[in-house]
């Protein structure tokens, strides 16, 4: 039998704490050859990426895929490009219309295999303010408490 097979490359950590994440959408992405092999070595870096729209189609915009590749040919590997996501065009026309709203923005949130390919998630997003942020991490807070006493409790 085909099993699915997930591997994660690298993870947006930072995405959870500045985003309240409202809706994840799975997208394949059009990479180079040396982008492939960046990726198997965990040479990625998804921290500040974003999704822009171009032309009724979406963009992969500041993500870091470095070269470890020797330069043959005179090729220069531009490891800031912007790159290709591949999304149905349902998928497409619903985060355009969310992103156009005010407060919403498309953000990367895992890099991972799902077999031989390399997919995307992608989070719909609101910013957080500075209240959220410091109220999450006093029910963190509170919640190892809890576990803690209830642990000395029994």
């Amino acid at each position: 039998m085909n099993q699915l097979i997930l591997k994660k490359i690298t993870q947006n950590k930072h995405a959870y704490h500045e985003y309240f994440i409202e809706k994840k959408i799975e997208s394949g992405i059009s990479l180079l050859g040396w982008e492939v092999k960046s990726a198997r070595s965990n040479m990625v870096t998804i921290n500040n990426s974003y999704v822009s729209f171009y032309n009724k189609e979406a963009y992969i915009c500041n993500s870091i895929f470095q070269s470890n590749v020797t330069q043959f040919y005179n090729e220069t590997h531009n490891s800031v490009r912007v790159r290709k996501l591949l999304l149905k065009k349902n998928e497409l026309l619903f985060l355009m219309e969310k992103v156009n709203q005010k407060g919403y923005t498309a953000i990367i949130l895992d890099l991972y295999w799902k077999n031989s390919w390399i997919k995307v998630n992608i989070g719909l997003a609101k910013g957080k303010k500075k209240y959220d942020k410091r109220n999450i991490i006093h029910m963190h807070k509170w919640k190892k408490e809890k576990i803690r006493i209830l642990k000395y409790m029994k």
